[in-house]
């Protein structure tokens, strides 16, 4: 780690007055060992549980620690803040504990479960407002309202008093640990817990390496770190909805270029496929973003193998609807899952051929889409095949060209593709 940062940076004492703040309404989290990921990566694996917090994810430690620094007159007039889900229930929560108004935007690609909590927590003392297709899009218009009303806008990541928030998950983590701690991974989206987390381990553990995880399809903190210079990503992919922004906070960057001993991305197929297992396996319901720096773990199993290492399970706020879309793309980044153009020879029977002779044993359709112009035995379809091993993908290739039925290749088209998942 560097030893020197241009600008704010997290000290102890301050993330100890905001562990003060926020112990009326922020539970002391569990710092669990994992069996299954220890016996994996061969390493001690430990999960931070903050998808088990009050609002069921970290966010509520910045949230609460921003407002209740806010001056009567402030308080007054109401706070705003702007978020894909999580640092607005946060804000929700605090809003009703405290008495004040709060509005809160945002995008109106966030999941309904998020939006519902948000409600929820808030009460009579929350409106809801959706604006705009990213965090970048709410942000905008959040601080429109604040100009024109006097409101206090509340920042999910780049504020000083919302990252002491979240690094009161540092000071937690070093006393529920009786050893030294080689690896903490955190989830960055804007880098507010990333920050926080820095400034705590730097004064109680500097030998620590934290390092930082973003999804590959939206990786502003690495891209702003590798130009040296705070940068703006115009297209990102949204789907990790609680770590996907545009630009990361100027505060934030500056913290974590000098101190985070690694900044790494994760396919969100690989992410998706975690999430699965943590359900399937470990009975642990994540949302996206919590998943990220357990599904980092692969990209440092070289580097972890018998050292202490703890992952921040950074949420939960997951959609039940969205479990088609995460089983999809985890079939689509282990290469099971493949969607072709096939070409139906103008004869009858030959989809019957084509399932009965074409597929193999242990492949599957699950999704078939043909023009209306053509009835299912004649012309083009859009076919989608699962298979059981990727070793499978060139075989079956191979019979469609040499019955005539292969048409196009699709999962590699993104321009097409984008339609289909």
């Amino acid at each position: 780690m560097d030893t020197e940062v241009t600008t704010y940076f997290p000290e102890l004492e301050d993330i100890q007055k905001a562990a003060s703040t926020i112990k009326e309404v922020s539970m002391v989290t569990p710092l669990m060992n994992s069996i299954r990921y220890s016996k994996k990566y061969d390493a001690n694996i430990l999960l931070k549980r903050e998808d088990l917090q009050r609002v069921r994810s970290y966010k509520i430690r910045g949230a609460f620690n921003k407002i209740s620094s806010l001056t009567k007159e402030q308080l007054a007039k109401g706070v705003v803040c702007a978020s894909a889900g999580n640092h607005a229930q946060g804000v929700a929560f605090a809003c009703h504990h405290l008495g004040i108004e709060g509005t809160v935007y945002m995008p109106s690609v966030t999941p309904k479960q998020k939006i519902e909590q948000t409600q929820m927590f808030g009460g009579d003392q929350v409106e809801i407002v959706l604006e705009g297709d990213t965090f970048d899009d709410a942000s905008k218009a959040a601080r429109d309202i604040c100009k024109t009303q006097g409101k206090t806008f509340v920042h999910p990541f780049d504020d000083p008093k919302t990252i002491e928030g979240q690094g009161t998950i540092g000071l937690e983590i070093f006393k529920q640990v009786d050893h030294p701690i080689d690896y903490i991974f955190v989830a960055v989206g804007g880098g507010g817990l990333a920050s926080g987390l820095c400034g705590a381990m730097k004064a109680l553990s500097p030998k620590t390496k934290i390092i930082g995880v973003e999804p590959k399809g939206a990786p502003s903190m690495l891209t702003s770190i590798q130009e040296n210079k705070n940068t703006e990503i115009v297209d990102i992919d949204k789907f990790i909805d609680g770590a996907a922004v545009q630009k990361v906070g100027d505060l934030n960057f500056d913290i974590c270029k000098s101190y985070l001993s690694d900044m790494i991305t994760v396919p969100e197929g690989l992410v998706c496929q975690t999430i699965l297992d943590l359900y399937n396996r470990d009975a642990i319901v994540v949302e996206p973003a919590g998943a990220l720096t357990l599904a980092a773990l692969e990209t440092y199993k070289d580097k972890i193998k018998g050292k202490n290492v703890v992952c921040i399970v950074s949420g939960s706020n997951n959609d039940i609807t969205r479990t088609a879309e995460i089983k999809e793309r985890a079939l689509l980044y282990a290469d099971l899952k493949h969607y072709f153009i096939v070409r139906f020879p103008q004869r009858a029977g030959a989809l019957k051929q084509f399932v009965g002779e074409i597929l193999g044993p242990n492949d599957d359709i699950t999704h078939f889409e043909y023009s209306k112009k053509s009835s299912r035995e004649n012309g083009p379809a859009v076919v989608g095949i699962e298979l059981k091993d990727k070793k499978d993908l060139q075989p079956l290739i191979a019979r469609m060209k040499e019955h005539n039925f292969f048409g196009d290749y699709l999962n590699d088209k993104p321009d097409l593709f984008q339609f289909l998942v």
